[in-house]
């Protein structure tokens, strides 16, 4: 494929617009338009806007599709695509070009089009615009502002090419798109309802009386003001001065960026050196006020442009990129405090920098108008959060005059400094993609259920649907039906299915974990009292289950549930393992195992506990024919010291779990250890008597510790210190000894490797808890006869887990070593399902809402405080919509097919440059436009790509030139016996028959 996006001509626009809103309510996939407030509007250049919201100049309004996109979300204000002397091919951008994923990087910056092709986008784009407000009702008709952008020097601005482009901007009568655009629009008439020939006489061809100045970093003080002078005495045009987060000097960037958590950001001070300095600014733009205000036209300032930061770890290709979204608005907010002190409030501000749902209310009601927004729209829900942002805008009072209120933007300034919405994770990001590929066809899945989330594939939106629907028993019974342990899993589950969540990509991934709970504590009373115990089978073979941990209650549970004889032996006192005897209390209670345990007694299991169970030849004798060993991982590694002992990590939880009244530790615990164990230790040290500090020690950073993002935070807030970069060496006299590490390169685990400095520091520790790893004992199932690998390892069948010895299986920790509970869970499925089949798919169709329209309303709607949702509420339903890469992409290049009442995935490739957007947040490991069907629009194209796909040679014989799977051939649709599957022949149909706007060029 080619990344040269084709524009699409008037005539053919008019007519996608009305045939696919005719067919399914939508344009360009917008399906909830927003509708203005009659009569309210402010005031910028003499012109209208009902809404002081729009798109910044990026990709959102480089098309005329994508204009049209956001008008209809309910953008009123278009800052357009800069342009500038090089363009088209001969603008190098590197592709991919965008990454959206948490804070936003781009190496895109002006138009990709040539000059007099972007001048026709948004030429036609205003046309459009005219004829929608006025067909559908969404507002005035010149209640929306387009604002030019160009760039970079007085040269380039000065040639004809954008002279000409500045010219027929601000009056595009005499143009050939103009003429176009009416002669399109006359041709088509028939197909509005609203629109006659008397209103397209009166469309205005006044496009744009304003401009924004974007300069190159390092354009000396007196070129910018040249360039401005320029467009305001000569040109007569209403200029805004966009300006760069440098004004803030190096020192002040590093060290907010550092403190919010963006510290691995790699920037110099090279830009903030080169750039305007502060102290040139103030004076020219007040300068540059005066002749505006001689001029009677407006002026001000952007703010600001993005920032440019190293490209350190493969982000995008080249160099450097530019950075935008959450981590930008701390700085743009505080460029706007600093020049609105020195202007006393009364400079224009035009505002972009992370500017969203959560902030824009505020940013508008300090008096800082018109706002534009690109990052937000960047993903899942894109245009449609649009709608949002300006309906919160639209029911505020609209300021009359320029007034930037200094305390409220203080107020604003001391909040992106100090708000957790804008500092970054103290963990290193897990990839929230699916460890598989995207289909050709019925790609709609939820993540949270797919490879790399759930381990069981829990029927996640279907008890998420239920609790919101305050369904609570049914919800549970969903949750069991996989799941053995709700109290267990509801409580200390790792949660890898919150990874892979998309509505992290909102304002955070839904707490899946607590809605498990939620339902659980609702429900299980009422559960138990209407379960009925499975009937036992006839001569059904035994099972033996050695271990009463997570994984041993699960295959008691499971087994049970189908009738088969089960009987779990446990060496303890309690059944529970771990989460009985060695994770705190405070984590989760005993009462809350045990509840986990009395379900699978209910099903039948029988629990043994007190003793060692019985030999594997005792347990044979007795008559199991199937054994399963779910010993965990008792096993610990040694802390190697110089000097000195450390005590072993479950050895301290064990003892602080029986008696968390006595101390006989000291005052000063050491924890050795960055994973989930040495976080619990620390915890557990941090409540005992007398204890006056409790630290970690760790050869990593925080940010590379292994141990889950949650537990960091827990260990933050119970105030436990963090030693961080300290490597143990001896431990003495209450003093343990550690060398001082530094961070290098990156390892295979993607953390950086701590190397060795040679400098030295004492650490006061009464006692040193070494939590540096648990491992399986190996000797134990060596003396059974199960074989191991060179790790000490069980060598297991990965599909059923049962070992070289027949009907001896191995789960859990014992199989994996340290894994999580619901990896043991997975592994007892996985054994149970071998022995007799597992019925535990009763409830996935329940994962799919039959009413499609209800998951489609949720998308771009973002909880705030206009719009209050529960934790299940919050669930996308992906499973039943996805759709993220047609939300995602900027110019519509991805479409939603509905083909035998199906929705289908199709890529359009003219409409796509490969900014890459859609492979962020597509939930597989692929990137839709590539891996998706793709229509072409001319043989060449096919040609040119790699993608599987299809060029209609003729609509009317249904001859389509076709790549699938390597192969091109040429086929008639009407023919039988072909070898491409039936599913994109269908696709293939229906475009021709349903969607033929797509194909017109």
């Amino acid at each position: 494929m080619s990344d040269i996006m084709r524009p699409i001509s008037i005539e053919a626009l008019l007519n996608w617009i009305t045939e696919e809103f005719k067919r399914n309510g939508t344009i360009f996939g917008i399906r909830k338009f927003f509708k203005a407030v009659p009569k309210k509007a402010l005031s910028l250049f003499g012109e209208q806007m009902e809404t002081p919201v729009g798109p910044a100049a990026g990709p959102h309004t480089q098309l005329a599709q994508n204009i049209i996109a956001a008008y209809l979300t309910g953008a009123r204000f278009f800052e357009l695509k800069t342009v500038q002397v090089i363009d088209g091919e001969e603008l190098p951008v590197a592709k991919p070009c965008i990454n959206a994923r948490d804070e936003a990087y781009n190496v895109e910056w002006s138009t990709e089009l040539r000059v007099p092709d972007a001048y026709d986008e948004y030429v036609k784009a205003w046309f459009v615009l005219k004829l929608l407000s006025r067909e559908f009702d969404l507002g005035s008709p010149d209640g929306f502002i387009f604002n030019m952008s160009v760039g970079y020097d007085f040269q380039g601005i000065q040639s004809p090419k954008i002279q000409t482009y500045i010219d027929d901007m601000k009056d595009a009568s005499s143009t050939p798109i103009w003429e176009e655009c009416q002669q399109a629009a006359r041709k088509l008439l028939s197909k509005f309802t609203r629109i006659d020939e008397s209103y397209l006489t009166q469309i205005s061809p006044n496009v744009s009386r304003s401009i924004t100045l974007s300069t190159l970093h390092g354009t000396p003080p007196a070129e910018i003001e040249r360039i401005a002078m320029h467009l305001l005495k000569e040109k007569h045009l209403n200029t805004f001065i966009k300006c760069n987060p440098t004004l803030l000097g190096y020192e002040y960037a590093r060290k907010t960026m550092n403190q919010l958590g963006f510290d691995y950001m790699e920037f110099d001070d090279k830009h903030f050196v080169e750039d305007l300095q502060y102290e040139d600014a103030v004076p020219m733009l007040a300068r540059l006020q005066k002749i505006a205000d001689g001029q009677h036209i407006s002026f001000g300032v952007k703010i600001t442009n993005t920032f440019p930061v190293d490209i350190a770890q493969n982000e995008l290709p080249g160099k450097e990129m530019y950075m935008s979204g959450r981590s930008l608005f701390p700085l743009s907010i505080a460029v706007a405090k600093k020049l609105s002190d020195a202007f006393s409030g009364k400079l224009q501000i035009s505002y972009s920098g992370g500017a969203d749902i959560f902030n824009v209310k505020e940013i508008f009601e300090a008096g800082i108008w018109p706002i534009t927004v690109a990052t937000t729209l960047l993903k899942p829900g894109s245009y449609q959060r649009m709608d949002q942002i300006a309906g919160v805008l639209a029911s505020l009072d609209y300021p009359t005059h320029v007034a930037v209120d200094l305390e409220k933007l203080s107020s604003l300034v001391t909040k992106a400094n100090t708000q957790a919405r804008y500092q970054k994770s103290i963990k290193l990001p897990i990839t929230p993609k699916m460890d598989q590929k995207v289909p050709l066809l019925d790609c709609y899945t939820a993540p949270c259920r797919g490879a790399g989330g759930c381990p069981i594939h829990q029927d996640i939106p279907a008890y998420l649907r239920y609790v919101s629907e305050g369904k609570y028993l049914d919800a549970l019974k969903v949750i069991v039906d996989k799941n053995p342990l709700p109290f267990i899993t509801g409580t200390i589950c790792a949660h890898p299915c919150e990874t892979k969540c998309t509505r992290q990509f909102y304002e955070g991934a839904i707490d899946i974990r607590g809605v498990k709970l939620e339902a659980a504590e609702h429900a299980y009373d009422e559960l138990m009292a209407t379960l009925k115990k499975p009937t036992r089978r006839e001569n059904a073979a035994k099972t033996a289950v050695v271990g009463g941990g997570p994984a041993g209650i699960s295959a008691g549970y499971l087994l049970a549930r189908e009738g088969m004889p089960v009987t779990v032996f446990e060496k303890a006192d309690t059944i529970g393992g771990v989460c009985s005897q060695i994770v705190p209390e405070f984590r989760i209670s005993m009462a809350s195992v045990q509840k986990d345990v009395e379900l699978a007694k209910l099903m039948g299991a029988e629990f043994k506990t007190g003793q060692a169970a019985p030999s594997l030849e005792e347990l044979r004798a007795q008559g199991y024919e199937n054994i399963i060993y779910a010993t965990g991982a008792w096993k610990h590694n040694n802390l190697r010291l110089e000097k000195g002992t450390a005590m072993n990590s479950l050895e301290f939880l064990k003892a602080t779990r029986e008696d968390p009244n006595v101390n006989p530790y000291g005052e000063h615990i050491v924890i050795v250890g960055g994973g989930n164990t040495a976080m619990d230790c620390a915890r557990a040290a941090k409540r005992l008597p007398g204890v006056k500090k409790a630290s970690l020690v760790y050869r990593r950073n925080k940010r590379n510790m292994p141990a889950d993002e949650e537990e960091l935070y827990s260990v933050l807030e119970d105030e436990v210190e963090f030693l961080e970069l300290l490597a143990p060496v001896s431990l003495e006299n209450g003093k343990l000894t550690c060398e001082i590490m530094e961070l290098g390169a990156r390892d295979a685990s993607g953390r950086k490797k701590p190397m060795p400095t040679g400098r030295f520091t004492e650490v006061l520790a009464d006692t040193v808890v070494a939590a540096v790893g648990e491992k399986i004992d190996t000797e134990f199932f060596q003396a059974l006869g199960i074989q191991t690998d060179a790790r000490g390892q069980v060598l297991v069948n990965p599909e059923t887990l049962e070992t070289n010895l027949k009907g001896v299986y191995v789960i859990g920790d014992a199989n994996r070593g340290p894994a999580t509970i619901v990896e043991a869970i997975a592994d007892a499925t996985r054994a149970a399902d071998n022995i007799c089949e597992i019925h535990n798919k009763n409830y996935e169709r329940a994962n799919f809402n039959i009413d499609r329209a209800v998951p489609r309303a949720k998308r771009g709607l973002l909880v705030a405080e206009d719009h209050p949702m529960t934790q299940s509420e919050r669930c996308l339903e992906c499973s039943t919509i996805c759709e993220s890469c047609v939300d995602v992409c900027p110019n519509r290049a991805n479409v939603v097919i509905q083909v035998g009442g199906n929705p289908q995935i199709m890529h359009i490739d003219r409409m796509c440059n490969e900014c890459g957007n859609c492979e962020t947040f597509c939930p597989y490991a692929s990137a839709p436009y590539k891996d998706k069907f793709t229509l072409f629009n001319t043989e060449d194209d096919l040609y040119n790509s790699t993608n599987q796909g299809f060029y209609v040679v003729d609509p009317e014989k249904r001859i389509c030139l076709v790549r699938f799977d390597e192969q091109i051939e040429t086929i008639i649709l009407s023919e039988g016996n072909l070898t491409i599957p039936n599913g994109l022949l269908d696709m293939m149909e229906t475009v021709i028959e349903d969607y033929a706007f797509c194909l017109a060029n």
